[in-house]
């Protein structure tokens, strides 16, 4: 049993590692930007990424800190920097500060290709911070994460109920279940992981060469009950349209934005073999098909499809 310390532990990756660490008999200090009702082994720090007070507190006596906090979208791409890179040299600059030493950095696979986006700009240039930190850290790349409660494969699922799934330019990636990537998360941060310090791990469901787009648009449609769905790959004029259109129709809240746009439409997010956690550490354990279905049930059940 540790001391963990956990940033974005209120988001969907960050709830599901919350989980994990507590099934393993950690202890947590998690940071939340708001209250927070009591749970058993959990200390919740009121605060966020710029908050130096509420770091301090957040990592005072944590044998590991997991950094699971990080802006994925906003229609300001200046504010990427602020979160990911400003607010990760914070949470750096308080481990130091208190002398914890084990960091498991959520990073992203947007990291490889910073030119696309200045999302992935940012978590290469928040990567670049955590190596110059010398502590002992480790980086995990994660490609898309799915599973129950997330928002962001879910328009895929519903339009995937009425049969049509729109695709960007023709590719390929890797998906991995939150349930898989928070337990190796967790894994990470205890202190016999000795071998995985200063690596770069790419984890994913176990299939080779990833999902085709238009392979992805079949599972989803076969975890909500349709055999056929059409999938239409969408030129980037037309992606760059909807972004627009989302923006005026959902502001702030919108989805697709122009940002995103730079890196949905690269052809290659498949996670790269030799960069998978050494499979004595970890493996997965959720087939995307499995996956993939037991995730529209969620949906189902609790009314979001």
């Amino acid at each position: 049993m540790s001391n963990l310390a956990l940033t974005g532990a209120t988001g969907f990756v960050g709830s599901a590692v919350l989980d994990a660490a507590l099934a393993e008999g950690h202890q947590l200090r998690a940071l939340a930007r708001r209250d927070q009702p009591a749970r058993d082994g959990v200390s919740w720090v009121r605060g966020d990424l710029g908050d130096r007070a509420a770091l301090a507190a957040l990592v005072a006596g944590a044998d590991a800190v997991i950094h699971v906090a990080g802006l994925t979208n906003t229609p300001d791409p200046a504010a990427f920097a602020t979160a990911n890179v400003a607010g990760t040299a914070n949470v750096l600059a308080a481990m130091d500060a208190a002398g914890v030493r084990r960091l498991v950095f959520v990073s992203s696979l947007a990291a490889r290709e910073p030119q696309l986006s200045a999302y992935g700009a940012s978590k290469a240039k928040a990567e670049a911070e955590v190596q110059a930190s010398g502590l002992d850290w480790t980086t995990v790349r994660p490609p898309g994460v799915y599973g129950p409660r997330d928002i962001d494969y879910l328009e895929m699922f519903r339009t995937a109920k009425w049969g049509f799934v729109p695709l960007p330019p023709g590719g390929a990636s890797s998906i991995i279940h939150a349930d898989d990537l928070a337990r190796l998360l967790v894994l990470l941060a205890r202190a016999d992981a000795a071998p995985t310090r200063h690596q770069t791990y790419e984890p994913d469901d176990g299939r080779e060469g990833g999902w085709s787009h238009k392979e992805l648009a079949a599972a989803i449609g076969r975890a909500v009950g349709r055999e056929r769905v059409f999938a239409p790959h969408l030129p980037r004029f037309v992606l760059k349209a909807a972004a627009a259109a989302d923006r005026l129709l959902r502001g702030d809240r919108a989805k697709l934005t122009a940002d995103r746009i730079g890196y949905i439409c690269h052809p290659n997010w498949v996670v790269r073999a030799h960069l998978r956690p050494p499979p004595a550490i970890w493996q997965p354990r959720i087939t995307g098909e499995e996956g993939l279905r037991a995730t529209a049930e969620w949906y189902a059940r609790e009314g979001w499809l």
